[in-house]
């Protein structure tokens, strides 16, 4: 039965089938939608979500509690993991059409769109997605890479000094990286990637503590003293009055893509099993998921900026904020790369479904397309291999890895995508749909409420975007493409 249907969660052009139903019978492996038996739990959907939120966006909060300082920083921290959660919750609700409970499901965030709003919405929810999603696979290409290099030059400073230039270009890595995504990315379904989504999950607490207890060793240390305000860098004295505001405005945007995970939310919502009810059990994951980021994050960005003060390093694992113990600097950006390597694919695997699905809908007779080859893998057992879903998943992590070489810009290029992906995504998009689903009169004390918080988070997402441009337009003015660079 299974095999009558694409093998891929993420597939939303597939239509539901009542063939999961013989002979008055409900098959046992198989969901009410006739599609293998999903079996995601709480545990791993909130594993998902801590993969693809606590990621790069963490190693940039010093950084950014730097630009904001004591008093704006906490609370804009807060103010996004608030917004975050609540508009999670929406969009949980919006998995299954007409109701929450019950009816059609929807596999991703634009037929989520389709079944609940329509029209230009569904097109303009695409665009912002499926881009969103290229851009973060960019970036951490990029992080990764950055990673990577740090381990060599994190080794170099131990034998050479820390005045030592330690100059090692990160292209090679980026290549590595790249090579490793080939081969993952020809897994075929986006829930059989629990296992690398629970690993990814745990390499991000380890760096994440690490980074932590290093911050807090700093803070502690003989000695430490260093500058913070409650109003971050000073004016005259850090940076000058037109670099505080790009630099406050870009931070703003690197903590919005901190709490970027409503692009893959029914993705995940669509890896649970059922009973109890998908959207109850997504509202604990997210509950969860957002909760154990936000202390994290709070815990990361206020000792990190304790212990560097206003000369924070864009990334504090990679910027060498921190060059002994050399070993445990070490250890901690293997973290990240691991962690990025299992982020990477919970980002790209909706794309591959979108793809895959357009695809077979417009050649469904195609061999290229639809074809399957039994594959006898030592160990792994059988693994069915279609040319065209290797063929364009190659193509496209190659693609990204290009793009990440000619941008290799890690705090403009997390803000800009941050800030792009923030309003429509994780504010507009929900809002607007939970106000169609249950049917909120027009300029009710509601409809106006979730109204003016739309048009606040549009205008935050506005400034940020603009703040991350300046800073992306500085750093090409000195950057010479594929050139080795001292810093990050």
């Amino acid at each position: 039965m299974a095999s009558e249907f694409e093998k891929n969660s993420t597939n939303m052009y597939v239509e539901q089938s009542p063939k999961g139903l013989e002979n008055g019978q409900v098959q046992k492996n198989v969901d009410d939608d006739g599609r293998e038996k999903r079996t995601g739990t709480v545990l791993t959907a909130s594993a998902h979500i801590i993969t693809a939120v606590i990621g790069s966006g963490v190693l940039s909060l010093a950084w950014a509690m730097a630009q904001l300082g004591w008093v704006a920083g906490p609370v804009i921290l807060f103010l996004f993991s608030f917004i975050t959660y609540f508009t999670s919750t929406l969009l949980a609700d919006c998995y299954r059409f007409p109701g929450p409970g019950s009816g059609k499901r929807n596999y991703s965030y634009m037929e989520v769109v389709r079944s609940h709003l329509g029209g230009f919405k569904v097109q303009l929810c695409g665009i912002a997605q499926y881009g969103n999603l290229v851009g973060i696979t960019i970036g951490y290409t990029i992080t990764a890479s950055i990673s990577m290099k740090a381990v060599v030059r994190s080794n170099c400073f131990h034998k050479e000094g820390h005045q030592a230039s330690c100059t090692v270009s990160n292209y090679p890595y980026m290549v590595i990286f790249a090579i490793i995504q080939i081969i993952l990315s020809q897994i075929q379904n986006f829930h059989k990637l629990s296992w690398l989504s629970i690993l990814a999950a745990v390499m991000s607490f380890a760096y994440s503590l690490i980074g932590l207890g290093l911050s807090i060793a700093k803070v502690a240390g003989a000695g430490h003293h260093v500058k913070t305000s409650l109003t971050g860098t000073i004016v005259g004295v850090d940076v000058s009055g037109s670099q505080k505001v790009w630099r406050c405005l870009q931070s703003i945007g690197d903590i919005a893509f901190a709490y970027a995970f409503a692009t893959i939310l029914i993705e995940i919502q669509d890896t649970l099993r059922s009973p109890p009810a998908e959207n109850k059990v997504m509202k604990r994951a997210s509950l969860v998921g957002v909760f154990t980021t936000t202390l994290f994050y709070v815990l990361c960005g206020t000792i990190g900026y304790a212990a560097f003060g206003n000369n924070a390093p864009g990334n504090f694992l990679t910027g060498f904020g921190f060059y002994e113990p050399f070993w445990l600097i070490d250890f901690a950006n293997v973290c990240i790369a691991i962690h990025l390597i299992g982020a990477y694919q919970v980002f790209c695997q909706p794309i591959y479904g979108f793809v895959e699905g357009r695809c077979s809908e417009k050649w469904p007779d195609n061999k290229f397309i639809k074809s399957q080859h039994n594959i006898n893998i030592p160990w792994f057992g059988v693994y069915n291999l279609n040319y065209f879903r290797m063929l364009w998943r190659t193509i496209y992590v190659i693609i990204t890895a290009i793009i990440a070489m000619i941008f290799p810009f890690f705090n403009a290029i997390l803000g800009l995508i941050g800030a792009a992906a923030f309003y429509p995504l994780t504010v507009y998009f929900p809002i607007e749909m939970h106000i169609a689903q249950k049917k909120i009169p027009k300029y009710s004390f509601k409809w106006i409420w979730l109204h003016i918080l739309s048009w606040a988070c549009l205008i935050v997402s506005f400034v940020a975007a603009v703040g991350s441009i300046e800073g992306l337009t500085q750093d090409l003015k000195t950057y010479k493409p594929f050139k080795p660079q001292d810093n990050d």
